[in-house]
This record gives C-alpha cells, sequence and structure tokens, in this order.
C-alpha cells in the first residue's frame, strides 16, 4: 500500500497517534512529521511538513489534527496541490475525496470523538474522485493565483 503523511500539534498529538496506529493495523505506511509531545508547538509548522510530503509525492494523503481542525487545515492547504479539508461528519468525509479530490484530511481534537474520525478516515481513504464536472472545479481550484482570480 502506499504511505500517508500525519502530523499535529500538541493539541491534535493524541488522535494523531492513535489514527497512525489504525493506519499502520490496516496496512498503510505512514510518515509522521510530528509532533509527538503534549509541550506548546506552532500547528502551521506540521501542517505545512504533511502538506509537502503529499505535494511532492512521497505520500498520497495526509492526514493533520489539531483542537479545531481549522487552523492546521489552513496550514496545509498554503502549500501548493494540496487540498485540505475538515471531515466534520461522514458525509463530508467522502464529499471531500468524491467531489473535491481532498489529498488531505483534518480533524480537531477538542471538538470530535475518536471513533468518528478514525470511521471517517476509512470513509476517506475508500472513496474515489467523482471526475467529471468536479474535474473542471478541481482544475479552477488548481490554477487560481492571487491576483488572477475570476471572481
Amino acid at each position: 500500500m502506499y504511505k500517508i503523511a500525519v502530523g499535529s500539534d500538541h493539541a491534535g498529538v493524541d488522535y494523531k497517534n492513535k489514527l497512525k496506529d489504525h493506519l499502520e493495523m490496516i496496512g498503510y505506511g505512514v510518515v509522521d512529521v510530528g509532533t509527538n509531545t503534549h509541550d506548546s508547538v506552532n500547528y502551521p509548522n506540521f501542517g505545512a511538513a504533511v502538506g509537502k510530503k503529499v505535494a511532492s509525492g512521497e505520500c498520497k494523503f495526509g492526514i493533520v489534527v489539531c483542537s479545531t481542525g481549522i487552523g492546521i487545515s489552513i496550514a496545509a492547504n498554503k502549500v501548493r496541490g494540496v487540498r485540505c479539508g475538515i471531515a466534520y461528519d461522514d458525509e463530508v468525509a467522502r464529499l471531500i475525496r468524491a467531489h473535491n479530490d481532498a489529498n488531505v484530511i483534518a480533524f480537531g481534537q477538542n471538538r470530535m470523538n475518536y471513533e468518528d474520525c478514525e470511521r471517517r478516515l476509512d470513509i476517506f481513504l475508500n472513496t474515489q474522485f467523482d471526475g467529471g464536472r468536479h474535474a473542471t472545479r478541481v482544475d479552477l481550484l488548481c490554477s487560481i493565483e492571487e491576483d488572477k482570480l475570476d471572481c
């Protein structure tokens, strides 16, 4: 199987470690970019590190976890080629893959229970991109430049 990058800040380290164990148990290779401590760290470093592993092709997918999932997902999305969404329910976990071809999934340890995160990760990993009209939209996402927006 392919590799998946995982990263979190101190507020997401417990879920990151559990999700990492889950991935290894079902046969995925995992690249853990940290953190591995509850000491305060800056989430942008870890969101970007996961994003870079995915954008480079070293890892097919990424998982990021912080307190809410918001900050670390913003950081991951700053890496060109990354499409990260927060899986706040099961249908969203499916749709971020099916409609947005997301390659990174985000969770909020302080806002979600672990069992939901694990189930949503499995949904994400087992959902294929629908393509079709969604491919046009993903292509547009991938070509956006700050000063060339058509809106």
